[in-house]
């Protein structure tokens, strides 16, 4: 087998990117006991049938309850430089606003912590989308640089965005 052959050979066989909080598929139905996500499916929603509790469901922790309690974030966004202290009400605003849209079409697209220094802002998520919302916006309202940096498996976004003046 030559050199190319054994490349593609290698792409052929790759393995799927796996994120360790992501559960396996759930028979049935599931009720997260701390958010009330329903699980229906393959997808966690905030659908609740009739607005009644969804017959026979199991009782499963969703992946974005999980990675709250064990403060397992798969989006990380820092904001620096002179420009956000400023804006700070404005930026967290902002932030707050795509969070409450993004959570009430994705039921594990949520903050976990907004924490901020005298040199930088650093938002976790739960989900690589809203951290990647986030990241977009503020190029959008505040321009700026950002930079993206996703892990080999594509499970966790790091991304700093900083504008001076």
């Amino acid at each position: 087998m030559d050199k190319y052959q054994h490349s593609q050979k290698n792409k052929l066989f790759k393995h799927a990117a796996h994120d360790p909080y992501c559960l396996p598929k759930v028979e049935g139905s599931a009720i997260c006991p701390q958010c009330d996500a329903v699980y229906q499916a393959g997808n966690w929603t905030w659908n609740h049938p009739e607005n009644t509790l969804v017959p026979n469901a199991q009782s499963v922790t969703c992946p974005a309850c999980r990675r709250i309690a064990d403060n397992a974030a798969a989006g990380t966004l820092t904001v620096s430089g002179s420009f956000w202290p400023q804006h700070r009400g404005e930026i967290v605003h902002l932030f707050e606003h795509i969070e409450k849209r993004e959570k009430a079409e994705h039921a594990l697209e949520r903050i976990i912590h907004l924490t901020d220094t005298a040199d930088e802002l650093t938002v976790t998520t739960t989900g690589v989308h809203l951290a990647n919302c986030l990241g977009h916006a503020l190029e959008a309202a505040y321009k700026g640089q950002a930079h993206y940096h996703y892990d080999d498996n594509q499970c966790s976004v790091t991304i700093r965005w900083a504008r001076e003046q």
